[in-house]
């Protein structure tokens, strides 16, 4: 009897030390919840699933890539909307057209060799009500758009090419012209906005050429962006604000084992801004972001919170490479919005020709307090950096907030970062100062082969 008790105990603490164990392993946000299961279901999306498959040529289109075929596109997604929905398929060849707006139940497969390609004239691209630099407002839309469209999918080995170099020279030339143009000033459209939607998934596709921002996520939740390849050029003609993802109010997103090489930040935390951002319902915080398994060609940012961004929690930049990027990781602090950066992590890094490993400095590009009469303090914590070796300009590139004042708007408080086995190569080597943040932990951290902490 004693020895069938003395079994049940052993049995009852062995499940109880197996239980603990996969807890143990289990993995958490920065902030120590458990990231669900849903970021490890990683599988290409399998069109026999979405229903009918709609092939652009069988409705009357032209494999001719000088010729605008927007209105037939838009009646095949038409087509398979009113048919209970499917899946419109672009085969081999080039296809012209402007915007193209998905409806509920459709998605959009690509092809190897399909090529959607964008109109370089911004008439083919209607004013709506839209999503841009954290404001709503009516702007151009995009060349792909989804709206409220939960499962929408963009699948396949083909390309949707953005066609932008005309929209980059006119651009620069409008610089030229008016040094204080801004990034809506000349008129572009992005690539691929998708708002209001739920269980998205991009995958396997190539997204090129972008006039302005390349993917852009708008209050979504559960989007994935799976073997993706975004790329914009730095030369001969530079993609101005041609950010491979601008993530805008979301939770639950998935970057994994894309490439990108764009003329602006590869990864963008977006949200809204202004004195007030935070009391505007059309803003929001992102939470829940990871960004692994990825190589980085040229970028201005590898990781960025900002320029209009109120508050991002639980963002993960890990297993990446990356190379020519200008920062690894660039919090912008806006001196005219509330801002609150909090539980992130950067780890399992290599890289070479880095501009700056770390860049904290006030944003103060397009400065406006719309009147307001305020002072606070935004704040960056808990921000961890750890396991990285890479070759860069600057290692510490951090400045100290000014005192905020109603003039001035608001100021910003750096606390609980850490930075641990860290092997950093720099060309100017920019002295740590611990007094800049509060509760700095520093451990095995090597400059130029010198043990610093």
């Amino acid at each position: 009897m004693m020895t069938k008790k003395y079994s049940l105990v052993l049995l009852l603490l062995l499940t109880i030390t197996l239980n603990l164990s996969a807890f143990a392993k289990k993995e958490v946000f920065p902030d120590g919840t458990p990231i669900p299961d849903w970021f490890r279901q990683n599988k290409p999306t399998d069109i026999s699933k979405l229903g009918k498959q709609y092939r652009i040529t069988d409705y009357n289109l032209q494999n001719d890539s000088t010729v605008l075929q927007t209105s037939l596109i838009q009646a095949v997604i038409d087509k398979a909307h009113e048919n209970g929905g499917g899946v419109v398929i672009i085969p081999k060849g080039t296809f012209l057209s402007g915007a193209l707006f998905f409806k509920k139940n459709t998605h959009l497969h690509l092809e190897e060799g399909g090529k959607l390609k964008g109109s370089d004239d911004i008439s083919n691209f209607p004013l709506v009500m839209t999503r841009m630099e954290g404001q709503t407002l009516k702007y151009f839309s995009a060349l792909v758009n989804a709206d409220g469209l939960d499962g929408f999918t963009i699948s396949g080995k083909g390309t949707i090419d953005g066609n932008g170099l005309r929209y980059w020279k006119s651009f620069w030339l409008r610089r030229q012209f008016n040094p204080a143009t801004t990034n809506m000033d000349e008129m572009r459209p992005r690539l691929v906005f998708i708002s209001n939607s739920k269980n998205v998934q991009l995958s396997g596709v190539r997204l090129i050429n972008s006039p302005f921002w390349t993917t852009h996520l708008y209050k979504c939740e559960n989007v994935k962006l799976l073997d993706l390849y975004i790329y914009s050029p730095k030369e001969p003609v530079k993609a101005p604000s041609s950010d491979a993802v601008d993530i805008d109010a979301c939770r639950n997103v998935l970057i994994k084992n894309c490439y990108m090489s764009v003329n602006d930040d590869a990864v963008a935390l977006k949200g809204g801004k202004g004195p007030k951002a935070d009391k505007d319902p059309n803003n929001g915080g992102n939470q829940n972001i990871i960004i692994e398994d990825c190589t980085y060609g040229f970028c201005h940012g590898a990781l960025t919170f900002g320029s209009e961004s109120i508050h991002n929690r639980n963002i993960i930049l890990r297993r990446i490479k990356v190379n020519h990027a200008e920062r690894l990781l660039w919090l912008k602090m806006r001196p005219d919005t509330p801002q609150n950066y909090e539980y992130v992590l950067v780890e399992d890094i290599t890289g070479s020709d880095i501009g700056n490993f770390i860049f904290i400095q006030p944003w103060t590009q397009f400065f406006d307090l719309k009147g307001a009469q305020v002072a606070g303090t935004s704040t960056a914590h808990h921000i961890t950096m750890r396991n990285i070796k890479l070759d860069c300009n600057n290692f510490f590139n951090v400045g100290a907030s000014k005192d905020p004042s109603p003039a001035q708007g608001f100021g910003y408080k750096l606390s609980d970062f850490t930075f641990e086995n860290i092997e950093v190569t720099a060309k100017n080597f920019l002295e740590i100062n611990t007094s800049i943040i509060e509760d700095f932990k520093l451990k095995n951290v090597k400059v130029n082969g010198k043990k610093l902490f």
